[in-house]
Protein backbone atom coordinates (compact mmCIF):
# COMPACT_ATOMS: atom_id res chain seq x y z
CA UNK A 1 0.00 0.00 0.00
CA UNK A 2 1.47 3.51 -1.06
CA UNK A 3 1.38 6.71 0.77
CA UNK A 4 -1.43 7.55 -1.31
CA UNK A 5 -3.69 4.78 -0.57
CA UNK A 6 -2.23 5.34 3.46
CA UNK A 7 -3.73 8.96 3.60
CA UNK A 8 -6.61 8.13 1.38
CA UNK A 9 -7.68 5.05 4.10
CA UNK A 10 -6.96 7.50 7.05
CA UNK A 11 -9.37 10.41 5.37
CA UNK A 12 -12.14 7.81 5.24
CA UNK A 13 -11.82 6.50 8.50
CA UNK A 14 -11.89 10.23 9.98
CA UNK A 15 -14.80 11.28 8.10
CA UNK A 16 -16.59 7.92 8.81
CA UNK A 17 -15.87 9.13 12.87
CA UNK A 18 -18.04 12.20 12.25
CA UNK A 19 -21.42 10.75 9.75
CA UNK A 20 -24.11 12.11 11.91
CA UNK A 21 -26.06 8.79 13.03
CA UNK A 22 -27.18 6.90 16.35
CA UNK A 23 -23.57 5.39 17.00
CA UNK A 24 -22.35 9.19 16.87
CA UNK A 25 -24.50 10.55 19.67
CA UNK A 26 -24.57 7.41 21.58
CA UNK A 27 -20.93 7.88 21.81
CA UNK A 28 -20.95 11.64 22.73
CA UNK A 29 -23.80 10.68 25.09
CA UNK A 30 -22.10 7.25 26.74
CA UNK A 31 -18.66 10.15 27.18
CA UNK A 32 -20.26 12.51 28.69
CA UNK A 33 -22.58 10.74 31.12
CA UNK A 34 -21.23 7.58 32.06
CA UNK A 35 -16.98 8.68 31.62
CA UNK A 36 -14.60 7.81 29.19
CA UNK A 37 -13.70 4.32 29.91
CA UNK A 38 -16.84 3.27 29.23
CA UNK A 39 -17.08 5.03 25.92
CA UNK A 40 -14.04 3.29 24.52
CA UNK A 41 -15.34 0.08 25.64
CA UNK A 42 -19.19 1.11 23.74
CA UNK A 43 -16.71 2.06 20.81
CA UNK A 44 -14.57 -0.73 20.82
CA UNK A 45 -18.23 -3.10 20.60
CA UNK A 46 -18.76 -0.06 17.08
CA UNK A 47 -15.25 -1.12 15.52
CA UNK A 48 -15.56 -5.33 16.18
CA UNK A 49 -19.17 -4.57 14.03
CA UNK A 50 -17.66 -2.75 11.79
CA UNK A 51 -14.71 -5.37 11.02
CA UNK A 52 -17.28 -8.23 11.31
CA UNK A 53 -19.17 -6.44 8.19
CA UNK A 54 -15.88 -5.99 6.42
CA UNK A 55 -15.30 -9.59 6.52
CA UNK A 56 -18.69 -10.87 5.61
CA UNK A 57 -18.11 -8.25 2.95
CA UNK A 58 -15.04 -8.75 1.44
CA UNK A 59 -15.05 -12.94 1.80
CA UNK A 60 -19.36 -12.79 0.18
CA UNK A 61 -18.15 -10.64 -2.43
CA UNK A 62 -14.71 -12.40 -3.11
CA UNK A 63 -15.92 -14.48 -6.35
CA UNK A 64 -17.97 -11.26 -7.57
CA UNK A 65 -14.73 -9.21 -7.38
CA UNK A 66 -12.11 -11.40 -9.30
CA UNK A 67 -15.17 -10.93 -12.24
CA UNK A 68 -15.18 -7.61 -12.71
CA UNK A 69 -12.00 -5.89 -10.68
CA UNK A 70 -10.62 -4.46 -13.97
CA UNK A 71 -14.03 -3.12 -15.36
CA UNK A 72 -14.09 0.63 -15.30
CA UNK A 73 -17.66 0.51 -14.41
CA UNK A 74 -17.30 -1.27 -11.24
CA UNK A 75 -16.08 2.45 -10.55
CA UNK A 76 -18.55 4.27 -12.37
CA UNK A 77 -21.21 2.67 -10.82
CA UNK A 78 -19.30 3.18 -7.24
CA UNK A 79 -19.27 6.85 -7.76
CA UNK A 80 -22.96 7.19 -8.78
CA UNK A 81 -24.01 5.45 -6.08
CA UNK A 82 -21.93 7.96 -3.44
CA UNK A 83 -23.34 10.87 -5.27
CA UNK A 84 -26.60 9.59 -4.92
CA UNK A 85 -26.34 9.11 -1.45
CA UNK A 86 -24.47 12.72 -0.93
CA UNK A 87 -27.41 14.13 -2.79
CA UNK A 88 -30.06 12.57 -0.73
CA UNK A 89 -27.81 13.11 2.67
CA UNK A 90 -27.56 17.22 1.21
CA UNK A 91 -31.49 17.59 0.20
CA UNK A 92 -32.60 15.72 2.72
CA UNK A 93 -35.67 17.94 4.76
CA UNK A 94 -35.96 15.08 7.62
CA UNK A 95 -32.26 16.25 8.82
CA UNK A 96 -33.53 19.20 10.53
CA UNK A 97 -36.41 16.76 12.37
CA UNK A 98 -33.73 14.01 13.43
CA UNK A 99 -30.82 16.27 14.62
CA UNK A 100 -33.45 17.66 17.22
CA UNK A 101 -34.43 14.16 18.11
CA UNK A 102 -30.94 13.54 18.30
CA UNK A 103 -29.93 16.13 20.42
CA UNK A 104 -32.48 15.58 22.44
CA UNK A 105 -31.13 12.53 23.36
CA UNK A 106 -28.16 13.04 24.88
CA UNK A 107 -30.08 14.36 28.00
CA UNK A 108 -30.98 10.30 29.02
CA UNK A 109 -30.17 9.83 32.39
CA UNK A 110 -27.83 6.65 33.16
CA UNK A 111 -27.46 3.64 35.61
CA UNK A 112 -24.54 2.43 36.91
CA UNK A 113 -21.73 1.49 33.95
CA UNK A 114 -21.72 -2.70 32.84
CA UNK A 115 -18.58 -2.75 30.41
CA UNK A 116 -20.01 -6.43 29.48
CA UNK A 117 -23.43 -4.55 28.19
CA UNK A 118 -21.97 -1.37 27.18
CA UNK A 119 -19.60 -3.60 24.48
CA UNK A 120 -22.45 -5.55 23.70
CA UNK A 121 -25.06 -2.57 23.08
CA UNK A 122 -22.25 -1.04 20.71
CA UNK A 123 -20.97 -4.23 18.33
CA UNK A 124 -24.94 -4.96 17.90
CA UNK A 125 -26.34 -1.10 17.61
CA UNK A 126 -23.92 -1.29 14.37
CA UNK A 127 -23.90 -4.79 13.47
CA UNK A 128 -28.47 -4.59 13.03
CA UNK A 129 -27.68 -1.08 10.78
CA UNK A 130 -27.74 -2.42 7.26
CA UNK A 131 -26.63 0.54 5.71
CA UNK A 132 -23.33 0.02 7.69
CA UNK A 133 -23.14 -3.32 5.78
CA UNK A 134 -23.98 -2.04 2.32
CA UNK A 135 -21.16 0.96 2.91
CA UNK A 136 -18.84 -1.72 3.63
CA UNK A 137 -19.56 -3.76 1.10
CA UNK A 138 -20.03 -0.69 -1.57
CA UNK A 139 -16.30 -0.01 0.02
CA UNK A 140 -14.78 -3.35 -0.46
CA UNK A 141 -16.13 -3.52 -4.08
CA UNK A 142 -14.65 -0.72 -4.90
CA UNK A 143 -11.12 -0.78 -3.21
CA UNK A 144 -10.22 -4.07 -3.48
CA UNK A 145 -10.15 -4.06 -7.25
CA UNK A 146 -8.05 -1.06 -7.48
CA UNK A 147 -5.19 -2.64 -4.92
CA UNK A 148 -5.07 -5.54 -7.67
CA UNK A 149 -6.94 -8.02 -5.09
CA UNK A 150 -3.49 -7.91 -3.32
CA UNK A 151 -5.22 -9.16 -0.04
CA UNK A 152 -2.18 -7.70 2.32
CA UNK A 153 -2.79 -4.51 1.11
CA UNK A 154 -6.28 -5.15 0.80
CA UNK A 155 -5.99 -5.90 4.63
CA UNK A 156 -3.73 -2.69 5.59
CA UNK A 157 -5.94 -0.55 3.89
CA UNK A 158 -8.86 -1.92 5.56
CA UNK A 159 -6.83 -1.94 9.12
CA UNK A 160 -5.58 1.84 8.50
CA UNK A 161 -9.53 3.18 7.91
CA UNK A 162 -10.79 1.68 11.26
CA UNK A 163 -7.30 3.32 13.27
CA UNK A 164 -8.50 5.70 11.93
CA UNK A 165 -11.74 5.84 12.73
CA UNK A 166 -10.95 4.76 16.45
CA UNK A 167 -8.63 7.35 17.09
CA UNK A 168 -10.76 10.17 15.74
CA UNK A 169 -13.80 8.77 18.09
CA UNK A 170 -11.22 8.60 20.68
CA UNK A 171 -10.79 12.52 20.35
CA UNK A 172 -14.51 12.95 20.30
CA UNK A 173 -14.94 10.83 24.06
CA UNK A 174 -12.52 13.23 25.38
CA UNK A 175 -13.70 16.70 24.22
CA UNK A 176 -17.50 15.34 24.97
CA UNK A 177 -17.89 17.75 27.32
CA UNK A 178 -17.35 20.22 24.47
CA UNK A 179 -19.11 18.94 21.76
CA UNK A 180 -22.27 18.34 23.86
CA UNK A 181 -22.11 22.84 24.06
CA UNK A 182 -21.95 22.80 20.49
CA UNK A 183 -24.41 20.19 18.75
CA UNK A 184 -26.74 22.54 18.64
CA UNK A 185 -29.73 21.06 15.81
CA UNK A 186 -28.56 23.66 13.41
CA UNK A 187 -24.92 22.99 13.60
CA UNK A 188 -25.85 18.97 13.46
CA UNK A 189 -27.74 19.95 10.06
CA UNK A 190 -24.96 21.94 8.82
CA UNK A 191 -22.82 18.91 8.98
CA UNK A 192 -24.79 16.47 7.66
CA UNK A 193 -24.80 18.92 4.44
CA UNK A 194 -21.17 19.40 4.84
CA UNK A 195 -21.06 15.19 4.49
CA UNK A 196 -23.17 15.29 1.55
CA UNK A 197 -20.76 17.58 -0.51
CA UNK A 198 -17.81 15.46 0.41
CA UNK A 199 -20.02 12.03 -0.41
CA UNK A 200 -20.47 14.03 -4.18
CA UNK A 201 -17.22 14.86 -4.20
CA UNK A 202 -15.41 11.61 -3.54
CA UNK A 203 -18.23 10.25 -5.75
CA UNK A 204 -17.04 12.25 -8.64
CA UNK A 205 -13.03 11.39 -8.57
CA UNK A 206 -14.64 7.74 -7.86
CA UNK A 207 -16.56 7.73 -11.42
CA UNK A 208 -13.21 9.51 -12.92
CA UNK A 209 -10.92 6.50 -11.03
CA UNK A 210 -12.41 4.14 -13.82
CA UNK A 211 -11.82 6.17 -16.90
CA UNK A 212 -8.56 8.02 -16.17
CA UNK A 213 -5.25 6.13 -14.67
CA UNK A 214 -4.23 6.31 -11.38
CA UNK A 215 -0.88 7.89 -12.20
CA UNK A 216 -2.65 10.89 -13.31
CA UNK A 217 -4.70 11.09 -10.80
CA UNK A 218 -2.29 10.54 -7.88
CA UNK A 219 -0.37 13.23 -9.73
CA UNK A 220 -3.35 16.15 -10.16
CA UNK A 221 -4.05 15.24 -6.18
CA UNK A 222 0.07 15.14 -4.65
Amino acid sequence: MDIYDFKNALLIGFFMAFMIGPVFFMLIQTSILRGARAAIVFDIGVVLGDITFIIIAYYGSRTLLEKIKDDPRLFFTGGLVLIIYGLITYFDKENKKEALESAKQIEVPIVKNNYLKLFLKGFFLNFINVGVLAFWLGTVLVISPSLDMNQNAIFWYFTTIIIGYFITDLGKIFLAKQLKDKLTPMVIYRIKRIMGIILIICGVFLMLKGFIPNEKINQFIS
